[in-house]
């Protein structure tokens, strides 16, 4: 729940990553961005459909790729990538989902590029 009385301040870590990221990370591909009073010094960055720009990031922030965690939602149609880093005095998280296609978008593809 948030916490209407909640000052500013309290979100200082995301918001000086944020700072930062804008100051020297510019060149890199601009993920979706939130920070939240019901996690206040956790800054999210996401990423839909681009997973080199989740890729660019997690290089750009020394994230390992064996620590990017993977997983696919109930419906088998997206895909999700999940990592999670300290930055500025706080955690960052990256997040990237990315449509999985069906057999027969594959299969229509492939017919395509033939």
């Amino acid at each position: 729940m948030t916490n209407p009385t909640m000052p500013l301040s309290s979100m200082a870590a995301p918001l000086m990553a944020l700072r930062i990221f804008a100051d020297e990370y510019r060149h890199l591909p601009a993920p979706c961005v939130a920070i939240s009073t019901v996690y206040p010094d956790l800054l999210e960055l996401s990423f839909h459909d681009d997973a080199d720009g989740f890729e660019t990031w997690c290089q750009a922030l020394g994230i390992r790729p064996r620590a990017v965690q993977h997983s696919v939602h109930s419906d088998g149609r997206t895909s999700v990538m999940k990592a999670v880093t300290n930055y500025s005095g706080g955690p960052v998280k990256l997040i990237c989902f990315t449509t999985i296609p069906t057999p027969d978008e594959v299969r229509s593809r492939a017919e395509v590029g033939s």
